[in-house]
């Protein structure tokens, strides 16, 4: 199945499916019979499970550039290593670069191919649940200590090669912290869609069948907004539901420490919270919410973990916050997010406030 994305600057598909690489691959013949280097960027962790497989079904020779796994690879020293590595390979403008891994080597691959040279062509091809958001849209970076992909550029790929067998290795936290963003697809466009995940008696044993439904719906959602807004001036920021709180909690854990989709979930009931105040959504949907969040194993210690004004520096370093005042996605209702400003001290009133509600769903 092949998902059109018509960004304005460059427009390109996801092709989805299982067991379609090479037949992928070799779409995009045309493209890659005029490049004079193809290197496969991966990570340890990818790679050693599948190496043999993707040697296998890739159809052209490469040479293979292996990082270590996770947002450990967004630092700026790997950067430098990646753009080391093409040098010494003699890459020029004319070489094609391909993330093979999870959302951390596809945004680490895509800054690198947006830089090389003043930009490389690249496609994606993710291996996680997580990158059916970050490998679409054109979105890549690396970390800073001081934030969360603060160094970086919109740069799309030529395509999207998504062959969901790839995800069959993945670990129970890898497919939880995934499924987050599809929740969270689903929370800002289709409230029907919303019901019949939290319906499954486990988001965590999908069929492959469902697995691949709610991976191209989300991917729907996000070429959607992508198509209107690829620079993030104003629709595309709906896609941040949850990441303001989520990055602070991130941030302060530590990069890796705390799963993305996980640091996004808790950012998500914040966000609920806060929609109350300024939407229509209720304080039954968002405690009835956090209830399908724990039962599906999110974990929410984090919160505990650090005080409001620990978090508090990690959230003015937010790239969305204005003067001393943060943006923040809320809903309306379920399927209709709006951006509101939220002053630090409503922000400290709301973090008390999810601190007292994770008390009383705890005791329940």
């Amino acid at each position: 199945m092949n998902i059109p994305v018509k960004a304005r600057s460059h427009a390109y598909e996801v092709q989805i499916g299982s067991g379609h690489l090479t037949k992928a691959v070799q779409s995009f013949k045309e493209e890659i019979s005029k490049a004079d280097r193809l290197i496969v960027f991966t990570d340890e962790h990818v790679w050693k499970i599948y190496k043999e497989p993707f040697t296998n079904n890739f159809p052209f020779p490469f040479d293979v550039f292996v990082l270590p796994g996770g947002e450990a690879c967004k630092t700026f020293d790997h950067y430098f290593a990646a753009q080391t590595f093409l040098l010494e390979k003699k890459c020029t403008r004319k070489s094609f670069l391909f993330a093979f891994g999870g959302g951390a080597v596809g945004d680490l691959t895509g800054f690198v191919a947006a830089t090389f040279m003043r930009g490389v062509p690249f496609i994606q091809i993710p291996t996680t649940i997580l990158a059916h958001d970050s490998a679409v849209g054109g979105k890549t970076a690396i970390n800073h200590p001081l934030g969360k992909n603060m160094i970086g550029a919109f740069y799309q790929p030529e395509g999207v090669i998504y062959d969901i067998d790839f995800l069959e290795s993945l670990p129970q936290r890898e497919i939880r912290s995934g499924m987050a963003e599809v929740i969270k697809h689903a929370l800002i466009s289709d409230e029907k869609w919303l019901q019949q995940l939290m319906d499954y008696p486990s988001i965590l044993s999908l069929s492959k069948e469902q697995l691949e439904h709610n991976l191209e719906q989300g991917i729907r959602v996000k070429a959607n907004i992508v198509e209107q807004d690829e620079e993030e001036h104003s629709v595309r920021k709906y896609l941040n539901f949850g990441h303001t709180y989520g990055h602070a909690i991130e941030a302060a854990s530590g990069f890796g420490k705390v799963a993305h989709g996980e640091a996004v979930m808790i950012g998500m009931v914040y966000a609920l919270l806060l929609s109350e105040r300024y939407g229509d959504i209720t304080h039954s949907f968002t405690k009835k919410f956090l209830q399908f969040a724990l039962s599906n194993g999110y974990p929410f210690e984090a919160v505990r973990k650090f005080t409001f004004d620990e978090l508090l520096s990690y959230l003015m370093k937010d790239k969305k916050a204005e003067y001393g005042h943060l943006q923040f996605v809320l809903l309306r209702k379920v399927g209709q997010p709006f951006v509101q400003k939220i002053s630090q001290q409503e922000c400290r009133e709301l973090d008390h406030l999810l601190r007292k509600l994770l008390e009383e769903v705890a005791y329940d």
